[in-house]
């Protein structure tokens, strides 16, 4: 009412003009004249109209840029319009909420951003918005107050937070709930009552977050309902607040009704190529047996999925159940409409700033005129994954007519190349430094290559190698590797020279076979550094051979694995399964056999609990045959990363106590080491993980038993994607350790997969 009031007053003098002689816009910045003509709809010429000239106001204050428009007249019938365009936020700064880091992405949540023109309206919603975020965190009462900094054409917000108290779950009281556990309901809810220790990471701490309130009593519901309770409801929550203690009682009022078993279940629509009836037995959901909502779910996904490899990819199957309330039973249908066959229009790639596009494509096992297959899909993205190549990789579909539809193959590329470094510390090899300079992707042609050495008390290693995992972007892999080692074990140093070569095949997908060729010149040694063998048995401890002292290796080696994890470095789902068989020999002193074997698997569970959890369980087993001649330094010894870790790397071998209560230490023909691990976020800004782990391992000789030494480590391992490639620091212990054992504490290693 006062911009029109003033509006009125300023004009009145040139009410008896006739027209328009002039338009003159002063204080724009934001739009153009030419725009601000468009928006006001007055030209020069047109008659003075008071209601037109009230509308154009309205029009420039509904564009967002203006705090004040003063509309006046000159003397010779011109018509000025004097714009104050708001101020420009600067900057924007949260106290007692977020960090540093955060804050802009806080900021934008609400509704906010540098740059943006300060809108007093906008401000005050996005403050509500602030504090129903931070009160569904579970925080009561809490309060945002805004500073309001004026600068030069710009202002300054400062948002201070007082997050109050957090609201905590005191009890949970399911009324009518007979049939199925309290416990079962309680555990699908977002508000739960506090776990026994629920301060650790991944229990639930009892912390209330009322944002989840509302669907609590639908998720109770979906418990009856995989149960076969079909009739049974669950009220909406009723929650009741202590304000005084910040605690809450939460109440539902439950009708079970009774439980439900299948009686038929039948597959609806003609699909060519599909036999319902093949697709049927591979049902969760089976006649006579409890219903199952959830296994209604998968069995739908599992439909869509056969019906969609036949090339039908905007099938639909939509599920209907009816309930037989007098027998108590249900018949399940599935009606299938597949539509029609869609090939690939096109596969399109974006996000590969490095990466060329062949190597991404040679991935995707769809291309342009396939007709498209959802495992395919699935598959490629997989197989992307593995790579390494990418923090971040989705496939989506586009629809481009009833037959046709593109692949939008969406990568967020990771830093592959980088300059690593790891270290630590053992009783037995005092401090380790090692460093490497690689890069898997060089140049984005997905070729791996690098340079690497570490250095200890009693080690030092040097390796080149280079790897083509895909030459010329055949199935075919070829490397090779240039190596020296040498290692200060505690009564002989053993150093070796040597090189390798290697090629493979992908057979399938997730299998690969490879052929390899490795030469070695080996010299060992005693502590004082001579060749004398005597020496070496002078302690009593290591018996050697002549043949021990200086001897070449010659090894052909062939190895299948099998991959069909979905991640480089942090896999959530699929296996590794993998072995080996070389032979020590032609052209070479040693004369033995050696068999390795290796099984991984992994498993998320953020879907069943809606917490990052990741489960892995790896096992690796050995066996060496002699044939003739096994040098010590070739058999087998345990300890370290990658090993049973709490123990140095190498000092866990048999031994044998003479008549003098000596132990003459002796390398292992056979081991086998078990890994159980539990990974958890701990910070996904920062990308951190904590793995607590529990190694057992067993080693032995052909002429004992493989358990003839068993050793035990436990730990935490901090697993962090840094800036210079993925770090793991490890923190472990060695369980009930013997006097002579050789026990480590901590080590780290760069670049390696969790």
């Amino acid at each position: 009412m006062k911009k029109l009031f003033t509006l009125s007053v300023g004009l009145s003098s040139i009410l008896l003009a006739q027209n328009i002689t002039s338009i003159e816009y002063k204080g724009l910045l934001h739009i153009s004249k030419e725009v601000a003509t468009e928006i006001s709809n007055i030209h020069v010429g047109e008659a003075f109209d008071i209601n037109k000239i009230d509308e154009s106001l309205k029009a420039f204050y509904r564009q967002g840029y203006f705090s004040d428009i003063i509309v006046s007249a000159t003397p010779a019938g011109g018509l000025v319009y004097q714009f104050t365009e708001k101020s420009t936020i600067s900057k924007l700064e949260m106290h007692g909420y977020s960090s540093s880091d955060e804050e802009e992405s806080e900021f934008l949540a609400i509704g906010l951003r540098k740059g943006d023109l300060y809108d007093a309206r906008k401000v005050e919603t996005a403050k509500k918005r602030l504090i129903k975020k931070i009160e569904n965190e579970g925080y009561y009462d809490t309060v945002v107050e805004i500073d309001v900094v004026p600068k030069e054409e710009s202002v300054s917000l400062v948002f201070n937070v007082n997050k109050g108290e957090k609201i905590y779950i005191d009890k949970i009281n399911f009324a009518g709930s007979d049939k199925v556990d309290s416990s079962d309901l309680e555990s699908a809810l977002a508000n739960r009552e506090e776990d026994f220790m629920g301060w650790f990471p991944g229990l639930n701490n009892g912390v209330a977050h009322l944002d989840d309130l509302a669907l609590d009593g639908k998720r109770a519901q979906d418990v009856y309902m995989q149960k076969g309770y079909l009739d049974a409801t669950v009220s909406d929550p009723l929650m009741r607040v202590n304000s005084g203690a910040y605690k809450a009682d939460v109440s539902y009022q439950i009708s079970e009704g009774e439980q439900y078993k299948i009686n038929t279940i039948t597959l609806q629509g003609e699909v060519e190529g599909l036999d319902l009836n093949e697709v049927k037995e591979g049902l969760k959901s089976l006649e006579g047996k409890v219903f199952n909502i959830n296994k209604l779910r998968k069995d739908k996904a599992y439909i869509q999925e056969q019906v969609a490899n036949l090339g039908y990819a905007f099938a639909r199957v939509r599920p209907d159940f009816r309930k037989n309330k007098e027998a108590k039973t249900v018949d399940i249908l599935y009606r299938i409409v597949p539509g029609d066959k869609v090939t690939i229009n096109d596969v399109i790639i974006s996000g590969n700033h490095h990466t060329i596009d062949r190597v991404i494509r040679r991935d995707v096992y769809l291309a342009p005129g396939d007709l498209f297959s959802l495992t395919d899909l699935k598959d490629s993205k997989s197989a992307l994954g593995r790579r390494g190549y990418f923090d971040k990789v989705n496939i989506e579909k586009e629809r481009v007519n009833a037959h046709s539809m593109n692949l939008l193959v969406k990568v967020k590329e990771a830093a592959t190349g980088s300059i690593q470094a790891g270290g630590g510390y053992g009783s037995y090899q005092g401090a380790m430094v090692s460093a490497s300079l690689s890069d898997r992707n060089i140049l984005g042609s997905g070729i791996n290559a690098g340079v690497s050495f570490d250095i200890s008390k009693v080690s030092k290693n040097f390796s080149l190698n280079v790897q083509n995992p895909r030459v010329w972007d055949s199935e075919y892999s070829m490397g090779g590797s240039l190596y020296q080692r040498e290692m200060q074990y505690q009564l002989y140093t053993q150093k070796s020279i040597g090189a390798s070569a290697n090629v493979g095949k992908q057979i399938t997908r997730n299998l690969y076979g490879s052929l390899s060729y490795s030469y070695s010149k080996n010299k060992t040694t005693d502590s004082n550094n001579t060749d004398n063998p005597n020496a070496l048995t002078d302690y009593g401890q290591l018996i050697f051979s002549p043949e021990d002292l200086n001897y070449a290796k010659s090894t052909f080696a062939m190895g299948l694995n099998y991959d069909s994890t979905d991640d480089f470095y942090t896999p959530r789902e699929g296996i590794i399964l993998g072995g080996s068989l070389g032979y020590s020999g032609i052209g070479g002193d040693q004369k033995f056999v050696d068999a390795t074997a290796r099984f991984g698997a992994y498993y998320g569970l953020e879907d069943i609990i809606d917490y990052d959890l990741i489960l892995r369980y790896k096992v690796r087993a050995r066996y060496l045959k002699d044939q003739g001649n096994i040098a010590v330094p070739e058999k087998l010894f345990m300890g370290g990363i990658g090993s049973v870790r709490g123990y140095d790397p190498y000092s866990i071998r048999p031994f044998e106590v003479d008549e003098n209560g000596t132990r003459d230490l002796k390398g292992g023909t056979q081991s086998l080491i078990n890994t159980i691990e539990a990974s958890i976020p701990l910070s996904k800004a920062a990308k951190m993980r904590l793995a607590f782990f529990y190694d057992y391992g067993m080693i032995g000789r052909a002429s004992t038993k493989l358990d003839e030494v068993t050793k035990e480590g436990y730990g935490v391992s901090l697993e962090w994607f840094s800036p210079m490639g993925p770090i793991n620091l490890v923190f472990s212990r060695a369980l009930n350790p013997e006097s002579y054992d050789h026990t480590s504490n901590f080590e780290f290693t760069m670049g390696q997969k969790f």
